[in-house]
């Protein structure tokens, strides 16, 4: 039985390489390996992707002490933090979900990827998640900046989120200056996904003030990302200000594009954003981050 829909094959065989994701794909499991268990008890962050009652898709953090998110059996990952009232994945969590999650760990340029179904839960006086995996693997150390942490300090008062429908000239240099983003989308049974994407500032280009193009550079070939967008144009950007912990949160549509006249060096396709939402909170996240060591092999 194949791990991938419609759309990521078609992504695949487009691309040549459906031979390459038949290989690849055998390393999705549908448990969790010791391995695997140990990387997720020693990350202080994850980043979450799932839909809201509209259907709009969004990708959010969350941050904890080590071990904050530990697999409960071989089947369930508990995390012990909840998205804080203005994150636009508090409500959509309250109830059972389809989510992705993932875990990067830039200090090591590690990454691990988890899709399954979600629940509210409770542990005592924290508000966490059950999540029952369906898919668990690694991904390649490829386009992670190494960045070290500097400091964490739980507990601060967070400001008030500031809702806009289009960027302004802060927000628009902000993602300018980025090495990294991360991308929540999923495919027409509403099976979430998160994905991590990185690159040399630039990467990721501002084209109007509601309008983001970023292009896709050789990976696992399994194309998920790509796959869920070639069927369900919904999309969700998280930006994290690594230095502040401030966070831009974006929603809108997708849509690929095969002209090559869209390309930047290196890249397969680009994917032109479209925004209906921004969403940027000051000091969301008690982590501050040093500066980055950009990957050898970004383009």
């Amino acid at each position: 039985m194949s791990h991938f829909h419609a759309g990521e094959i078609a992504v695949q065989q487009r691309m040549g390489q459906a031979h390459v994701a038949d290989r690849v794909g055998r390393m999705i499991r549908g448990d969790i390996p010791a391995v695997a268990a140990s990387f997720l008890a020693e990350q202080p962050m994850v980043v979450i992707a799932a839909a809201d009652g509209a259907g709009r898709l969004w990708a959010g953090e969350l941050v904890g002490p080590l071990g904050f998110v530990h697999a409960v059996d071989a089947e369930t990952i508990a995390v012990d933090a909840f998205p804080g009232a203005g994150d636009p994945l508090h409500d959509a969590l309250t109830r059972p979900a389809r989510i992705g999650m993932i875990a990067l760990q830039p200090e090591r340029r590690r990454r691990m990827r988890v899709n399954g179904s979600a629940i509210p839960h409770r542990s005592g006086d924290v508000a966490g998640l059950r999540i029952t995996v369906d898919q668990v693997y690694s991904n390649c150390p490829k386009y992670i900046s190494r960045r070290q942490i500097e400091s964490y300090h739980p507990g601060a008062d967070t400001p008030a989120p500031q809702h806009g429908t289009e960027l302004d000239a802060r927000q628009r240099e902000l993602i300018t200056a980025a090495d990294a983003f991360f991308v929540a989308t999923s495919d027409t049974d509403g099976n979430a996904d998160a994905s991590h994407r990185g690159g040399n500032p630039g990467f990721l280009q501002v084209l109007s003030p509601t309008r983001l193009r970023w292009p896709d550079y050789q990976g696992n070939s399994m194309f998920m990302t790509l796959g869920n967008i070639a069927v369900n144009p919904h999309c969700g950007i998280l930006i994290p200000d690594w230095t502040t912990g401030g966070t831009l949160q974006l929603t809108g549509t997708t849509e690929l594009s095969w002209t090559p006249e869209t390309f930047t060096v290196g890249a397969q396709c680009s994917i032109d954003f479209t925004i209906t939402e921004v969403i940027e909170t000051p000091g969301a996240s008690p982590l501050r981050w040093g500066p980055p060591e950009l990957s050898p092999v970004n383009p």
